[in-house]
């Protein structure tokens, strides 16, 4: 099994896991919900990133032990560990999320009142009323225009991964402060309801209908939303000549001839396009 999405590690493991506990306890696992912003998903405390995880999003707790939590995220079932400040007993469930690239948190239904922090697209909140301008919800007011309702999915991952232009290249980043190349396609796919995994090799193996690539070094069947894969990396199409992606080379999100992503992937000495993959909505 994938330990990047296995509940297990030194301590505890999950009760529904079919492997022998080896002196580990046997745990159910707690629902809990992020309270913060931003949060890292570290492979071990204090250990590096592999991924982000944003406001409101829902996670169960395997285990804590020292001011960390053992947790596997229920969007893409990956698993690391957090602050266990960083996390909240849900009560009521979310209702919104951020549909803009950005937005703030405010301490009234005003703009020039005090901001109480920054949201990035994907930040799920819970609305408890909805005026002319604001939504009141469980972390401040939010401009009633920057939020979409849960059960309402954006239709094209294209435009919402437009939405991430200029934003700073992230290793393991998941926000609008900062992201990386599967990063901004999960971002993208989740936002259209779509199963997306966190990492590239992942997403090469579980996204949609793999497509053949033929003999050329760019594929001649591109489309608006088709994905392409080299290893360590993946770009989204945003129409049949040009990609958007997140990458080391512009260190952000930037537009990008194929062509030329191509020819200056390939000089790099990080190969060919290993697979092109078409997601239908």
């Amino acid at each position: 099994m994938d330990p990047r999405r296995t509940p297990a590690n030194d301590r505890v493991i999950a009760a529904h896991l079919a492997l022998d506990p080896d002196g580990r306890q046997i745990v159910g696992g707690q629902p809990a919900q992020i309270c913060l912003p931003v949060v890292n998903l570290l492979r071990r405390p204090d250990g590096p990133r592999d991924r982000q995880l944003l406001l409101g999003a829902e996670v169960t707790i395997y285990g804590a032990h020292d001011g960390w939590a053992f947790v596997q995220a229920a969007a893409d079932r990956y698993v690391g560990y957090v602050p266990t400040s960083s996390l909240e007993q849900p009560t009521d469930p979310v209702t919104h999320q951020v549909c803009t690239a950005a937005t703030h948190a405010y301490s009234a239904a005003d703009m020039k009142s005090a901001d109480l922090c920054s949201l990035s697209h994907s930040s799920r909140l819970r609305v408890s009323s909805l005026g002319s301008k604001f939504a009141e919800t469980n972390h401040g007011y939010v401009p009633l225009h920057h939020l979409r309702p849960i059960s309402q999915p954006d239709r094209d991952p294209v435009a919402v991964a437009q939405l991430f232009l200029g934003t700073p290249y992230l290793w393991g980043g998941n926000s609008r402060w900062g992201i990386d190349c599967s990063g901004l396609v999960q971002a993208a796919m989740l936002a259209c309801g779509v199963a997306c995994p966190g990492d590239s090799n992942q997403q090469e193996r579980e996204l949609g209908d793999n497509i053949p690539l033929g003999n050329t070094a760019v594929p001649s069947d591109l489309r608006r939303g088709d994905l392409l894969f080299w290893k360590g990396h993946v770009a989204l199409m945003q129409d049949p000549e040009t990609m958007i992606h997140a990458n080391a080379y512009h260190m952000a999100v930037a537009l990008e001839p194929v062509a030329d992503a191509v020819e200056r992937i390939m000089s790099q000495g990080d190969g060919p396009i290993t697979s092109h993959r078409r997601v239908i909505l």
